[in-house]
């Protein structure tokens, strides 16, 4: 019911929200090498008004951004077959193209369903196909989800493009005070929603497991303080209110406890917060610099950054043994570590040569990989399917946000079209 609900409300705000603010652009700087051609010829569309958007156009683009696919111009196609029949081979091997997606899109009672079908040009055979449907405010969405089922059969890797962003967009006006504005997206970017607008500063947005709800820090009472929305009805709840810090919240896996940073008993220490009993349970003690905790799959366990070796280094805390361990030990400078769903890889931020760069680092073999080359990239946030790294950065002289894959091959940067961006989080899979 509450994801119906959200659903609902999502579509009504987007109807209305002022997609003019923070609105991000897709910018592509690097992909593979060889990437794979595909053709997504235009869905066949039965309806008497014109479709609400053009899905096929919306999946092309999703494939491109991947990096490791080569869509094929819809100048350059030969026919535009919407059946399995009008298929001719033929003309797509004379383009190079190895698969071909087609489509059918029909909208009924508020609701827009789709059919694909995703032919193997070489084997000349359909390799695979499905039904969706979505209301018809979601129609973005829905095409989002076409390109998902795809990508995973094609890679074996479950697409990430049906999710969304929150992020923190900055505006000055003409008199030059700040504008901070919490902003929902989809994972391109497009359709842009204010979640809150204010004059003081909003950070640190964390999603919570099932997607209906987001944490933050807002200084809007004067002071730092955790706030809790949720995103179907707007709702906002204020959670700490401590003398100092309160920051860097965290849903634990299971949406029961909230992490977070607080400073009311001396040194900046992180606290778990029962959700449902507001109660809660200092877990560090030490006179260093304990922060940015973030949690481990299985609950058991979470990453936080600290001082306390002389200089900020990532540092593991076991709910229950107690027990600390320091987790990086290369460079002097390793902060901001989030964990991937696969419980193995962490991306984080890591200094070398006096630059701030997004670096994966690997709890297995302690390997460290630096993902980018830029020099001052910070909040990092990995895709719910471990293969993209969102983070902040500047370009030029304004905040962006970048986007590289965990092996470095791909990249794109997502600038917005005025003001600043930063604070980037990527939701988790939720069945919009």
């Amino acid at each position: 019911m509450l994801l119906t609900t959200l659903r609902i409300t999502l579509c009504l705000l987007l109807m209305f929200a002022p997609l003019a603010r923070a609105q991000l652009v897709i910018e592509i700087t690097q992909g593979v090498d060889d990437p794979t051609p595909i053709a997504v010829v235009p869905f066949a569309w039965a309806g008497a008004e014109a479709p609400p958007e053009d899905l096929a156009q919306v999946v092309q683009e999703d494939f491109e951004r991947s990096g490791q696919f080569a869509p094929v111009p819809r100048a350059d196609m030969l026919g535009f077959p919407t059946t399995e029949a009008e298929i001719f081979y033929r003309d797509w091997r004379a383009i190079q193209s190895e698969y071909v997606l087609i489509g059918q899109v029909s909208a009924q009672g508020g609701q827009l369903a789709v059919r694909y079908e995703l032919y193997d040009v070489l084997r000349q055979a359909r390799i695979a196909e499905g039904d969706l449907s979505m209301p018809v405010g979601e129609a973005r969405m829905l095409a989002h989800r076409v390109s998902d089922a795809v990508y995973e059969k094609l890679t074996g890797i479950p697409g990430a493009f049906a999710t969304r962003l929150i992020y923190v967009s900055v505006t000055r006006n003409p008199a030059g005070k700040d504008y901070f504005r919490l902003t929902l997206a989809d994972s391109d970017g497009a359709r842009p929603i204010v979640l809150l607008e204010s004059r003081e500063p909003i950070m640190s947005p964390s999603w919570s497991p099932d997607g209906t709800q987001v944490a933050y820090v807002s200084f809007e009472t004067g002071r730092p303080a955790i706030f809790r929305q949720v995103l179907a009805t707007g709702e906002r709840e204020q959670l700490t209110n401590y003398r100092g810090l309160n920051s860097s919240p965290a849903w634990s896996p299971d949406g029961n406890t909230l992490a977070m940073v607080l400073s009311k008993d001396g040194s900046p220490d992180i606290y778990l917060m029962d959700l449902a009993t507001r109660r809660l349970t200092r877990v560090t003690r030490h006179y260093a610099i304990d922060t940015e905790p973030s949690w481990m799959p299985d609950g058991g366990s979470f990453l936080f950054t600290s001082d306390r070796g002389g200089r900020p280094q990532i540092y593991s805390y076991d709910l229950r043994s107690g027990l600390t361990e320091r987790v990086t030990f290369e460079g002097v400078y390793n902060a901001r570590a989030r964990v991937a769903q696969d419980g193995r890889n962490v991306v984080l931020v890591h200094q070398r040569d006096g630059q701030f760069q997004i670096a994966i680092h690997d709890l297995v073999t302690d390997r460290l990989q630096v993902l980018t080359n830029t020099e001052l990239d910070e909040s990092p946030s990995i895709a719910p399917n471990g293969s993209m790294v969102l983070y902040a950065t500047k370009f030029g002289d304004r905040g962006i946000l970048s986007a590289v894959s965990v092996d470095g091959g791909i990249k794109f940067r997502l600038p917005a079209r005025s003001g600043d961006v930063r604070e980037p989080a990527w939701s988790p899979y939720v069945n919009y």
